[in-house]
């Protein structure tokens, strides 16, 4: 059998390059081959054991662009040859949730690189159906579609409206990410972070204000932002405790709450604030129907979005390149792996 290089997470921390058997595609399926894989915070949060949905040994990745190598005749267009990108989250087609068409969030959704293996691989297989023709996209702009797709779900849960004063909690790649999207929606959006590194590429990427809160005051400073009012939304996307307190305490009464991070980690506080407030919290997991609305919004130029990557490593560097990224001092943001 044909071998190929691997990124296998043995157990949490441990992370090295091995070599596997190359996958042979089953009926319905596409071989592909690897160009570029995204370091997703989830991934990081495998190696580092605080992915709370992740089991071992895995085989990281979800962020991907690919070449077709092998494709049956299909229905979608698909052709050898083409640049590509694909939906990494598995649903049943069978519980509730699918039923009603909420596949994203399958009672027993697999994604990619955390319940399955991803696609740190120089192969991999893929149902025909979640490919999605690149348009013309580079592969490198093609790796960042499916962290952009996770943020404009979340924005989208959210109804964000022209006009919002919105607030992001985490100015990692899914905070601006999100930024981004609510920018699109017509929002004036500030985003808050402990980096200053992190705070000058929102900027960069167009945040209308941020805050450091290891300098400001960040309640302070919202009530300076709204003239006392509170964020019409606050979108938390670190995964910690106090970044959720942070929305509670940040939001309009009336307002919203969306929440993208994950986290091991339990928060305590009195549910009556949420009360007293009437704030709407929306859960946001993985992302519904958006690859292709977003290949096209990429594809005419209505945003810019290679601007986010801020390293590329090659395939032999890839533990170099977890290792930057889990001691990360806010000086990188989206981390590539190159392939092929």
């Amino acid at each position: 059998m044909e071998k190929m290089k691997v990124v296998h997470i043995k157990e949490a921390g441990k992370v090295e390059v091995v070599e596997m058997e190359k996958p042979i595609p089953k009926n319905g399926e596409a071989l592909l081959k690897i160009k570029y894989c995204g370091i997703c915070g989830s991934d990081i949060a495998t190696y580092t054991g605080n992915q709370p949905f992740a089991t071992y040994p895995r085989i990281p990745g979800h962020e991907f662009s690919a070449e077709i190598v092998e494709i049956e005749a299909n229905d979608f267009g698909l052709e050898k040859g083409m640049i590509v990108t694909a939906n990494p989250y598995f649903n049943c087609g069978n519980c509730y949730s699918c039923q009603r068409g909420q596949v994203n969030c399958c009672e027993s959704n697999e994604t990619m690189g955390v319940q399955r293996d991803g696609s740190f691989a120089e192969y991999i297989t893929m149902p025909i159906e979640r490919i999605y023709n690149g348009n013309r996209l580079s592969a490198k702009t093609l790796a960042l579609i499916e962290p952009f797709s996770i943020s404009y779900h979340a924005v989208n849960r959210g109804d964000i409206q022209k006009g919002d004063n919105v607030l992001v909690l985490g100015a990692g790649a899914i905070g601006i990410f999100a930024m981004i999207s609510a920018k699109l929606r017509g929002a004036k959006v500030y985003i808050a972070d402990v980096f200053d590194g992190r705070l000058e590429h929102a900027k960069m990427m167009g945040a209308h204000g941020v805050i450091n809160i290891t300098k400001e005051d960040l309640k302070e400073r919202v009530g300076e932002i709204t003239s006392g009012n509170g964020m019409d939304v606050c979108i938390e996307a670190a995964g910690l405790p106090q970044t959720f307190l942070n929305t509670i305490d940040c939001a309009a009464f009336g307002g919203k709450i969306v929440l993208i991070g994950n986290g091991k980690k339990e928060t305590t506080f009195n549910h009556s604030i949420l009360l007293k407030k009437e704030l709407d919290v929306y859960g946001s997991r993985n992302s519904l129907n958006d690859f292709v609305p977003l290949i096209e919004l990429v594809s005419q130029g209505a945003v810019d979005i290679d601007k986010m990557v801020t390293d590329v490593f090659e395939l032999e560097h890839v533990i170099d390149a977890f290792e930057a990224l889990n001691n990360n001092d806010g000086s990188k943001l989206k981390v590539l792996v190159k392939f092929d």
